[in-house]
């Protein structure tokens, strides 16, 4: 088992050094910084900007805000998940809000969210938006998917519904939570500095995105979208492995 993990981080390893070497070759010939700077010289710049407090202040500022739009996205989403798996008439009335949003462009929200919304919380929102469909429709359907039989011999013993939720709900729903929050988590980070890119609130990575490109700064762009799919990377492990711990401790 161990060798078979570690011939999976091998290969994965691998895989990285290949394309790393790739866009080596690949500047190399291009010979111009300007349209695709070397990643040693991403490097450079990324470990030149790290020792700035700019940088520090940048990153907690983006951090924070999607990490707070994308708890209350998913924490609402759950709740409007049981209400409608509860209520038809609220998935009813839920459905064309759901709908709407999976479909609208993000530009276009961003756009419109800023005439209500002050541009230093506006990834804040963005991201719970762009969240909400992804886990409202994966928990509705866990739901949905649970096994009518064992509800039904639940109500027959009189199981209460804690039991009901420990017991039944939780493990039928794992799965479709799990996948729900990978494939939102990666869109709260892509919507979320989207967001910062077009309202450009202060102090944000999205700000700095845009000022390397104004100056043509092609190594401060490359930089700074490496540190945004880092922290994309590490959010979304350590988010999955707490959701595991949370569900592993509600059903042991």
């Amino acid at each position: 088992m161990r060798s078979t993990i570690w011939e999976s981080k091998r290969a994965r390893a691998g895989a990285v050094l290949f394309w790393l070497l790739i866009w080596e070759i690949a500047s190399l010939l291009i010979g111009e910084e300007l349209f695709l700077p070397s990643p040693l010289s991403v490097a450079e710049r990324l470990l030149s900007l790290s020792v700035t407090s700019v940088f520090w202040s940048s990153v907690l500022f983006t951090l924070l805000r999607i990490i707070a739009g994308f708890i209350l996205s998913a924490l609402t989403a759950a709740a409007a998940a049981a209400l409608s798996y509860r209520f038809p008439l609220f998935s009813l009335a839920a459905d064309p809000f759901v709908r709407i949003i999976r479909t609208t462009p993000v530009a276009s929200i961003v756009i419109l969210v800023l005439v209500w919304v002050r541009s230093r919380n506006l990834s804040v929102v963005i991201s719970f938006l762009m969240v909400f469909p992804v886990v409202y429709t994966g928990i509705l359907e866990g739901l949905k998917s649970t096994d009518h039989d064992l509800l039904e011999a639940a109500a027959v013993y009189r199981i209460t519904l804690v039991k009901r939720i420990r017991y039944i709900f939780i493990p039928s729903l794992t799965p479709y939570i799990e996948s729900a929050l990978r494939t939102s988590l990666g869109l709260s980070w892509k919507s979320g500095i989207a967001a910062e890119v077009i309202g450009l609130p202060d102090g944000s990575i999205g700000e700095r995105l845009y000022e390397a490109k104004i100056y043509l700064s092609t190594p401060d762009l490359f930089a700074w979208t490496v540190v945004v799919i880092i922290l994309a990377f590490i959010f979304e492990r350590t988010f999955l492995a707490l959701a595991r711990l949370l569900v592993k401790g509600a059903v042991s």
